[in-house]
């Protein structure tokens, strides 16, 4: 065995031995929170493997079956199992699309978010003075204002200044960029209250006084004892990015129709929903509430497992 592969082993064997992974094994509502969000995930990723139709090919689409209720209804029909909606496609099948694009955007927003924030927050905790005060005015300034409002900004001056042949094209990266400039503060504070407290302890001390570079101080001592607070934040914030997506392609200023998530989907169900074809929008809903409670548990049971003051 290689010196690389015994130190693998040695983390793996500490983690399943550390008090996390036995807090997570005694709290049952963590354990299915964690089922269900593992597993919403890999349906979403795999859907065009799980998924009985493929919602996005117009040439097996047939106006026939258009509204048609889920299986168990009497008008039901047993190749749809939660029916259908105004254009023929089959729900379950443009859940599990949707519910892709909206994974992926609260993925990469969150990780968009954490990024900036991270660097932020470490130049402005590490350096101090008026870099500090500037960092930290411009994040109570953007406090003041809803995330939802500033992500709606962003992606109006956005779409204002591309080219409208471009929107479908880069309306999911636009989408992205605005979510996570609206998360961005969270991360910022905190890491830097964190590196506030490091940068005056003897270890760092130490390793200015023998001449290691800052970035070096920041890369490799400061940081990995701020992660702890940022994955609790990353974990919630998952779920209001989530959200937030749904939210704005619920106002139809996020994602194109082309490539639906589970806001686009709730948006189109709810012009029927009074008609009397209420799957269209009550099953991505259902979806999106189930995603988002999982998630939202997920983080909690983290914080307080990663809180040294409630072992």
């Amino acid at each position: 065995m290689s010196t690389t592969d015994y130190l693998e082993k040695s983390r793996l064997r500490r983690f399943f031995e550390g008090d996390v992974w036995y807090s997570f094994t005694r709290n049952p509502v963590a354990i299915v929170a964690a089922v269900v969000t593992v597993g919403m995930i890999l349906a979403a990723l795999l859907a065009p493997l799980v998924a009985p139709h493929d919602p996005f090919d117009l040439a097996k689409l047939d106006i026939m079956d258009a509204s048609l209720p889920p299986v168990w209804e009497a008008e039901g029909d047993a190749r749809f199992l939660l029916g259908t909606d105004d254009q023929g496609r089959d729900i379950l099948s443009t859940i599990l699309y949707g519910a892709r694009i909206s994974l992926v955007v609260g993925f990469a927003s969150v990780l968009f978010a954490m990024v900036v924030g991270i660097i932020l927050g470490l130049i402005s905790g590490y350096v101090g003075g008026r870099t500090d005060a500037f960092i930290m005015r411009i994040a109570d300034i953007q406090l003041s204002f809803p995330a939802i409002l500033i992500a709606l900004l962003i992606d109006g001056v956005a779409r204002g200044l591309i080219p409208k042949e471009l929107h479908a094209n880069i309306s999911i990266y636009v989408l992205i960029f605005a979510i996570g400039v609206s998360g961005w503060v969270q991360y910022a504070r905190t890491v830097r209250g964190s590196t506030l407290v490091e940068k005056n302890k003897e270890y760092v001390q130490a390793a200015r006084v023998i001449g290691i570079r800052p970035l070096t101080i920041l890369r490799r001592h400061v940081l990995p004892n701020v992660m702890g607070p940022v994955m609790v934040i990353a974990t919630i914030h998952l779920a209001i990015a989530i959200i937030t997506e749904a939210t704005l392609s619920f106002l139809g200023v996020g994602v194109p129709p082309t490539t639906p998530s589970l806001g686009t989907l709730i948006r189109i169900g709810n012009e029927y929903l009074f008609s009397g074809d209420w799957w269209i929008t009550i099953f991505p809903g259902a979806t999106l509430v189930i995603l988002v409670l999982a998630v939202n548990l997920l983080g909690d049971w983290m914080r307080d497992a990663l809180n040294p003051k409630l072992r």
